[in-house]
């Protein structure tokens, strides 16, 4: 007897969301973030990228570097990325494969489930 069913391979999910969405909006769902990578109207099916390499912004100025390989997470707040879960109020996107100094916008992540 079967117990799951395949359905696809997960890069990516469909997502209808209640109002626009656009590319690159990072959307949090409970612990799963994902990616829009076109623009997504209202009530309209879409979907969102839950594997890949993006670059998303991160603070900049003192003690905000960010080393290759750590773990990285949206702080939805501020709309960047950072080091701190915020005691899990900020979620997972997965590992920096770039390093960012502290005059750096943007980080290179590698999303992770």
């Amino acid at each position: 007897m079967a117990l799951a069913t395949f359905i696809h391979d997960g890069n990516s999910i469909d997502y209808t969301p209640g109002s626009a969405v656009a590319a690159g909006a990072v959307v949090v769902q409970g612990e799963l973030v994902g990616v829009a990578k076109v623009d997504i109207p209202a009530n309209g099916l879409g979907a969102l990228a839950l594997s890949g390499v993006f670059d998303f912004p991160k603070a900049t100025g003192m003690s905000t570097a960010i080393t290759a390989g750590a773990n990285v997470y949206w702080d939805a707040g501020n709309s960047v990325a950072t080091t701190d879960d915020d005691t899990g109020n900020n979620k997972l996107l997965g590992k920096a494969i770039l390093a960012a100094t502290d005059d750096d916008a943007t980080l290179r992540i590698r999303l992770m489930q």
